[in-house]
């Protein structure tokens, strides 16, 4: 009996070694990237996390891909050509040639297969927007449709979403949460049935109407690529003096946060979701070594949200990802006044004056196939 999705996959590898004749074709997906509520920072191999995390998918903040792809008979090894915008993609494409070589395991007729990946993004990347889930987000999903359409499975949307996942988290765990529309669970917790470290489930029917159509407007502090990397930064949890009170924190919060977002509760989310994100900051900070991806405009940018909020009474708050950016978290009722809020107070702060104003989105988008 399979008791893990990975023993599932392995086991069904078998059937996927030898397509039935030639193949050939085109495959595309628009993923969105994700904002983590519910942080998770430290891993452990195979890029499974050491804590769960909840987190939502965006509506713009997106990553496209299209795969062309053709059979090589009696070619073995995987051939890959990688475009980003248009121009050959070198640090980034050798990660997706080494993604590739791990998905080999459960989908070995890559092997047999010229890969031709064109791939741009709606947003900066290596910035702390998560572009590394929309782009494996997109990547696994286009792999998916590829078995679909060589091999007639993964029929079930339920299916073929489940193994999108699994595969994405192989090249960036947070990539599984991007291939489910609205909030999604990702990691194993007693509060919450199913859960699983290996792929991420969508929480939609648990989720109150008050954070349905929550919107983000991205504040873009800074652009550029980070000084220290995600990869980087999850290895520094290891050894961390603060890593076991931070994961005992986290399951303790993701359990908090699953009951605030099915009462309703803007005030305790408020309060949770600021907590999380600057203790994200704070693990970063004490690592050995140190490091702070928080720039001056970033902490400006958080005291002026929170006085804002003091001034108001606008259930309006602040989240981070591993970046300096800050992602600026309020419902669409309240849309008007905060968004003048931002333009008169926030946009000073940002990069070229640049923002996104994003929301929860509705998921990934097949292109084509």
């Amino acid at each position: 009996m399979n008791n893990t999705l990975e023993d599932k996959y392995l086991h069904d590898s078998g059937s996927l070694a030898k397509p039935p004749g030639d193949f050939s074709g085109q495959v595309g997906w628009e993923c969105p990237s994700n904002v983590a509520l519910i942080k998770y920072w430290g891993k452990r191999p195979v890029q499974l996390p050491m804590n769960p995390s909840v987190s939502f998918t965006l509506r713009e903040a997106k990553t496209k891909i299209t795969v062309d792809f053709r059979s090589m008979p009696g070619h073995n090894g995987i051939s890959l050509k990688f475009y980003f915008d248009g121009r050959p993609a070198g640090s980034f494409g050798e990660r997706v040639r080494n993604y590739l070589q791990q998905a080999l395991r459960y989908l070995p007729f890559l092997d047999r297969a010229d890969l031709v990946i064109n791939t741009n993004n709606t947003f900066p990347h290596s910035t702390g927007i998560a572009s590394s889930a929309s782009s494996f987000g997109a990547l696994a999903l286009s792999l998916c449709s590829m078995e679909k359409m060589i091999f007639g499975t993964l029929q079930s949307p339920g299916a073929f979403l489940e193994k999108a996942s699994f595969l994405s988290r192989l090249g960036s765990g947070s990539a599984c949460r991007s291939v489910y529309g609205g909030f999604s669970l990702w990691g194993r917790t007693d509060a919450r049935e199913p859960s699983t470290d290996e792929a991420a489930v969508p929480l939609n029917t648990a989720i109150h109407p008050s954070f349905s159509d929550l919107c983000d407007t991205i504040l873009i502090i800074r652009s550029g690529a980070k000084e220290v990397s995600s990869h980087e930064g999850h290895r520094l949890m290891e050894g961390h003096p603060y890593a076991a009170a931070r994961f005992s924190q986290a399951q303790a919060n993701l359990k908090e946060m699953l009951g605030i977002l099915g009462n309703g509760d803007e005030n305790a989310f408020a309060v949770l979701a600021e907590e999380e994100a600057l203790t994200l900051h704070a693990m970063m900070i004490t690592s050995r070594p140190g490091y702070l991806l928080m720039k001056p405009n970033t902490l400006r940018a958080i005291d002026r949200i929170r006085h804002f909020r003091s001034d108001t009474g606008l259930p309006v708050c602040f989240t981070l990802d591993a970046g300096p950016n800050v992602h600026l978290l309020y419902p669409a009722r309240v849309a008007p006044q905060v968004r003048s809020f931002v333009e008169s107070n926030l946009s000073v702060l940002c990069e070229d004056a640049r923002m996104i104003h994003d929301g929860v989105g509705n998921g990934p988008v097949m292109l084509n196939g």
